[in-house]
């Protein structure tokens, strides 16, 4: 398995546009998102996050010039400060996930799931997610992509 790839424990989805491409602004590239909440508590998920996103940086070093910039943008997130309106996001750690591809749902049985019924925004379950660094207009990080 890859360094930079994780497969979560428990987690709960948010903003699941999984079914559906769909872009935040008109103009924008559609592609299939979820916001991924992780507890706090769970330092097993963090810490693999953690471990895969110093992969993605120390993979990615080439795009920023060799070197690692100061202002990297990061994708695991601290839902109590950034999103303390948001009664979801209270100790919780979140990363947005994206892809241009299709992700691939599966239930416990790893049997596909087609239904919206069966995956939707505020259900729980374990998330393939691969990390990666990005240089783009300036702007300079590490990406979660959704697998």
């Amino acid at each position: 398995m890859s360094e930079t790839k994780v497969i979560t424990g428990k987690v709960r989805f948010s903003y699941a546009h999984v079914h559906e491409p769909y872009a935040v602004q008109e103009g924008q590239d559609k592609k299939y998102s979820v916001s991924i909440l992780i507890d706090k508590k769970d330092k097993k998920t963090l810490a693999k996050i953690e471990e895969a996103v110093e992969a993605a940086i120390e993979a990615g070093k080439a795009k920023f010039g060799g070197k690692v910039p100061k202002n990297l943008k990061l994708p695991l997130r601290d839902g109590d400060e950034e999103r303390e309106d948001d009664e979801n996001y209270a100790g919780m750690m979140f990363v947005n996930a994206s892809s241009t591809n299709k992700p691939g749902i599966v239930d416990a049985d790893r049997e596909p799931i087609m239904s919206n019924d069966e995956f939707y925004s505020g259900c729980y379950g374990r998330a393939s997610l691969n990390f990666y660094a990005f240089n783009v207009s300036g702007n300079k990080g590490i990406a979660c992509g959704l697998n």
